[in-house]
């Protein structure tokens, strides 16, 4: 028997539609990851990019658990002198509760080619409102 390798015609991609009212951030997290990287499927291959859509909504309803919620911090740099800059996780949550899911799932994908391809898959919304419906229906 040879090894069944697909091609990237044979990628079948399909819609998934996750509510993230009342969910972890972590444990949702390796959910999307794993539908992003297309892990569940059984024409998985690591080299191949064979992942679904992921549309998650209701972000501005996510949880943390312990003391997170005033612990958390989001630190960036520039790269210029004095460029580093720290956000906490309520300050993101107001302004911008999306960045939180993103960011999440990101750290969480593996560090190659495909990962940005992965990441334009992941589409998250602040309300319960769908704006994807109707590649739903495709």
């Amino acid at each position: 028997m040879k090894t069944f390798q697909p091609r990237q015609s044979e990628v079948k991609r399909e819609w998934h539609l996750i509510d993230a009212k009342d969910e972890i951030l972590g444990r949702l997290s390796t959910k999307i990851a794993e539908l992003l990287t297309g892990k569940g499927k059984a024409t998985y291959s690591r080299h191949m990019d064979s992942g679904d859509y992921v549309v998650v909504i209701n972000a501005e309803k996510i949880m943390v658990t312990g003391r997170k919620a005033s612990q958390k911090v989001y630190r960036t740099h520039s790269g210029y002198p004095s460029g580093f800059k720290e956000k906490s996780y309520d300050m993101v949550m107001r302004s911008h509760p999306e960045r939180i899911i993103e960011h999440a799932v990101s750290g969480m994908i593996p560090d190659n080619r495909l990962k940005k391809e992965r990441m334009l898959r992941l589409r998250v919304v602040v309300g319960d409102q769908n704006p994807f419906e109707k590649e739903f229906t495709k």
